[in-house]
């Protein structure tokens, strides 16, 4: 049993970043339930610094990624999230592993600053609905980067959609400008190799024994088709969608734009999103209130 008054404040604050991340009580996102997104003990840390795509300096020596959190690609909107999390140099926090490390040997994790120290001109304070604490929430809300899975099959946070679904509505940060649209060709080429967010849509959809294809435009056309592996498309079905339940539906989808043919995208289980229906997992995890208490 931990009886300092340190250790105590460690646990406490433990345990509000997992009620925050959603890891408290039912796993809100399918993912959540594999080792990928399996939460490791809590520990004490400090930000020492800011590395290249968001990579957090501890300073025990570790580097860390946030989870659930895509970095963003234009150079402005990166500068503009370093500085953000530059804002909170030296700063306790409370980190939580996720699952195994990246490929580059860093932590994926949910790190929140500990209580009663002061970011961005307030002292921090667990209790507080528009407290700050949780980086990713924070850098998110901000619009300053959107949620993602990265390389992973499930989202391991679907809460921090809700926070993004807040920033767009806001228009904050990347999204003072319209949500690229899936009928859009020129615009969808002009971005190839970067990751992107669209929105349209859907035709018609292709089941083939390899992969399935989404197509948001009549053939000929110029505009996105998302590309969905076979194993993807399994996962997919498993949670109730479906060629029937898609084809003439409005949908948000995100990812690497590549061109082929045309502007085309490969998604992942938990990058396509049906618009103007709730998210029964979103719904099942905490809100952007929650998160960010």
């Amino acid at each position: 049993m931990i009886r300092t008054t340190a250790g105590w404040r460690l646990c406490r604050a433990a345990a509000l970043v997992l009620a925050a991340c959603g890891l408290a009580g039912p796993a809100g996102a399918a993912g959540s339930e594999s080792g990928d997104c399996r939460q490791g003990p809590a520990r004490s840390e400090t930000l020492d610094g800011i590395g290249l795509r968001g990579e957090i300096r501890l300073g025990s020596g570790a580097r860390a990624v946030l989870d659930s959190l895509r970095w963003p690609d234009a150079p402005d909107a990166a500068e503009a999230a370093r500085a953000w999390l530059d804002a909170r140099r030296g700063l306790r926090l409370i980190v939580v592993p996720r699952g195994p490390p990246d490929r580059w040997g860093r932590e994926r994790a949910d790190i929140q600053v500990a209580d009663g120290q002061v970011a961005d001109g307030r002292v921090v304070d667990s209790q507080a609905a528009d407290g700050d604490i949780d980086l990713a929430g924070g850098l998110i809300g901000a619009g300053l980067a959107v949620a993602d899975a990265n390389e992973r099959d499930g989202l391991c946070r679907p809460a921090l959609r809700a926070v993004e679904a807040g920033a767009r509505d806001s228009k904050r940060g990347l999204w003072r400008d319209p949500v690229l649209q899936a009928a859009d060709g020129p615009a969808l080429r002009a971005l190839a190799g970067r990751f992107a967010v669209v929105e349209g849509r859907i035709g018609h959809v292709g089941e083939r024994s390899a992969r399935t294809y989404l197509d948001f435009v009549a053939r000929g056309a110029d505009g996105l088709t998302v590309m969905v592996p076979k194993r993807t498309w399994r996962m997919m079905r498993a949670r109730g969608l479906s060629a029937a339940s898609l084809e003439g539906r409005r949908v948000r989808v995100r990812g690497i734009l590549e061109v082929w043919r045309g502007p085309t995208l490969e998604a992942t289980a938990d990058a396509i999103e049906v618009l103007g229906e709730p998210d029964r997992r979103e719904a099942e995890s905490v809100g952007e209130r929650e998160l960010r208490r």
